[in-house]
C-alpha cells in the first residue's frame, strides 16, 4: 500500500495550453480518493501523469516515498481500469485475468490462485471460461477490474470505468467499487464527470476545472462548503440555485433583494456582507432548502416569497418543482404528496440557515 503526492504537478503541450496547472494534491494510504470535474478540466490527464502514461512539464509524482516521474509505468506497481474495459478479444476471461502476470513470470499456481481470489471477490467465478463478446459491458468491467486485482498493486487507477454502462448498471457498480475498497484496502483514485459517483464512492474528492483543484475535501464539506460558486454548482443534484440581487440595509437588518422579493439574512451571516451593501451580489439556495409554506413549520414574513409555478417532474418518491419569481428560475425537491397547481401562485419558504452568498465578480464564497 502507498499514498500517493502530486507537487505543483503541470503538463503543457508545445501550443503552449496547459491541461493542468500546478497541481497539489496527497493522497493518504488506502485512501479513496476521486477526481471529479466537468470534460476538459484536467482529471484525466493527472491520473495519467500518477499512472506514467503522460509525463509532467514540471512538478514532482511520488508513490510511496519513491519519486516516479521518470519511472516507466510497468515499474510503478499501480494498476488501471480503463473506461473502454481493454479487453483482449481472443482471450477468455481468466486469459485477460492472467495475461499480465504471465507477462511477469509468476508461477501457474501464483497466477491460478490470485485469478480464482479475484474472480470469486468480484462474483465472475462462473464466468471465467466465457470471452469479453459473450458477457454484459456491467461483467466486462468487473473482469477489467479483476485484471487489476490479480497484480496486487500499491495503486488503483479508475478512469470513468462506468461511463458505458446503464443507469441501473452504473448504480450497481458503484456499489461493488465500494464494497471492494472496504474488502481489500488499497489506495484508490477515481476520476469521473459524475457528481453522484464523487459523493458517493470518495473519502475525499478533488473539484478540478481548467486544469486546477478548486476544493479538496470531504464529499459532505463540499456540499456544505463550497469554496465558490462553480463548485457549489456542480457539485449536488439538482445543482444549486443561483439569483442576481442587492444587499439593502434597512432598521431591522441585511436583506437580500432579486428585484421581487427580498428574504432576510441572519445575523450571523450579516456581519460578512456589510462591504456589499447596496452592491450586487448572487445568491444560492440548493433545491431541498425551499419548502411550500403549506409544508413549512418556520415560515415568516422574512423568508417567504410568492413564485409561480411553472413545471412539476414527478420523480417517484420526489418531485422537482420549477418556479418562476419573473427573473430567475427556481427548482425546488419536495415530497411526492406536495403538487402545486401548475400555473398557479405558491408560497415557498427559503432555509435562510442553509443559504450561501458569492462574490459577483470572482465568484468566491462570501459566506
Amino acid at each position: 500500500m502507498a499514498e500517493v503526492v502530486l507537487k505543483n504537478i503541470t503538463k503543457s503541450y508545445p501550443n503552449g495550453s496547459a491541461a493542468v496547472r500546478d497541481v497539489n494534491l496527497k493522497v493518504q494510504d488506502k485512501e479513496f480518493v476521486v477526481l471529479v470535474g466537468p470534460s476538459g478540466c484536467g482529471k484525466s490527464t493527472t491520473l495519467r501523469m500518477i499512472a506514467g502514461l503522460e509525463y509532467p512539464t514540471k512538478g514532482e509524482v511520488y508513490v510511496g516515498d519513491r519519486l516516479v516521474n521518470d519511472v516507466p509505468s510497468k515499474d510503478r506497481n499501480i494498476a488501471m481500469v480503463f473506461q473502454n474495459y481493454a479487453l483482449y478479444p481472443h482471450m477468455n476471461v481468466y486469459q485477460n485475468m492472467a495475461f499480465a502476470l504471465k507477462l511477469r513470470n509468476y508461477s501457474s499456481e501464483d497466477i491460478d490462485k490470485r485469478v480464482k481470489e479475484a474472480a470469486q471477490i468480484l462474483g465472475i467465478s462462473q464466468l471465467v471460461s466465457r470471452r469479453p463478446r459473450e458477457i454484459s459491458g456491467g461483467e466486462r468491467q468487473r473482469v477489467a477490474v479483476g485484471r487489476a486485482i490479480v497484480r496486487k498493486p500499491q495503486v488503483f487507477l479508475f478512469d470513468e470505468p462506468l461511463s458505458n454502462l446503464d443507469a441501473k448498471m452504473r448504480v450497481q457498480m458503484r456499489t461493488e467499487i465500494h464494497k471492494l475498497h472496504l474488502k481489500i484496502q488499497t489506495t484508490m483514485i477515481y476520476v469521473t464527470h459524475d457528481q453522484t459517483e464523487a459523493m458517493t464512492l470518495g473519502d475525499r474528492i478533488a473539484v478540478m476545472k481548467d486544469g486546477e483543484i478548486l476544493q479538496f475535501d470531504t464529499p459532505l464539506n463540499v456540499y456544505d462548503d463550497p469554496v465558490n460558486k462553480f463548485v457549489a454548482g456542480f457539485i449536488g443534484s439538482p445543482p444549486m440555485n443561483f439569483m442576481k440581487g442587492k444587499i439593502v440595509k434597512t432598521g431591522s437588518g441585511l436583506y437580500f433583494d432579486e428585484g421581487t422579493f427580498r428574504v432576510k439574512v441572519l445575523d450571523e451571516m450579516a456581519v460578512k456582507l456589510d462591504s456589499y451593501i447596496d452592491k450586487e451580489i448572487i445568491f444560492g439556495i440548493r433545491p431541498e432548502n425551499i419548502y411550500d409554506k403549506l409544508f413549512a413549520s418556520y415560515a415568516t414574513t422574512d423568508n417567504t416569497l410568492t413564485v409561480l409555478c411553472d413545471v412539476i417532474e414527478t420523480m417517484g418518491s420526489e418531485n422537482y418543482i420549477y418556479f418562476s419569481t419573473g427573473k430567475h428560475t427556481l427548482i425546488a425537491v419536495v415530497e411526492a404528496t406536495n403538487k402545486p397547481p401548475i400555473g398557479g401562485m405558491v408560497e415557498v419558504v427559503f432555509d435562510m440557515k442553509r443559504v450561501h452568498f458569492f462574490d459577483p465578480q470572482e465568484e468566491f464564497t462570501i459566506v
